[in-house]
């Protein structure tokens, strides 16, 4: 597996906090953080499967496919992120944000959590669906999704 090839990446932004947060939100913060990203990059994070799919299997148009996990986002960030960003055409790539928060993720037992990533991620696939489309790119997304599917099916199973 060259990770260099490899059509998917990861990115996690937060928890966010206000200026004003006290020690306590601020340790819970960097704790749920942690938490979080263990799922992603820990020893049995999604992340280093994900790496397998690599880019020459799924066409010529898409480079990277960056889902991008925005942690307790504040609701002032909430209203700039859009359910997926433009597709950038000079680096072949394109940002996929997914919302985590308390309600969705960390009020979960571990089940639901790695349901909900799982869910997230297939769910983003279809509005890259629609975008691959509408630029009428060459990118395979029926059979990405579906090993990704596969993926994060069998990872999931053994996390």
């Amino acid at each position: 597996m060259n990770a260099e090839n490899s059509i998917l990446g990861c990115f996690v932004s937060g928890p966010a906090l206000y200026y004003n947060a006290t020690e306590d939100q601020r340790k819970a913060s960097e704790d749920q953080g942690s938490l979080f990203r263990s799922y992603i990059w820990g020893p049995r994070g999604i992340s280093d499967p994900m790496k397998s799919l690599q880019r020459e299997r799924y066409g010529e148009d898409m480079q990277l496919i960056l889902f991008q996990f925005y942690l307790n986002p504040l609701p002032e960030e909430l209203q700039y992120l859009k359910p997926i960003e433009n597709y950038r055409k000079s680096e072949k790539s394109i940002g996929v944000p997914i919302i985590v928060t308390n309600e969705n993720f960390y009020n979960k037992a571990e089940e639901d959590r790695k349901k909900f990533l799982e869910n997230a991620i297939l769910e983003k696939m279809n509005l890259l669906a629609e975008v691959v489309k509408q630029k009428k790119l060459d990118t395979k997304v029926d059979l990405l999704r579906e090993d990704l599917r596969n993926v994060l099916t069998e990872h999931l199973l053994m996390m």
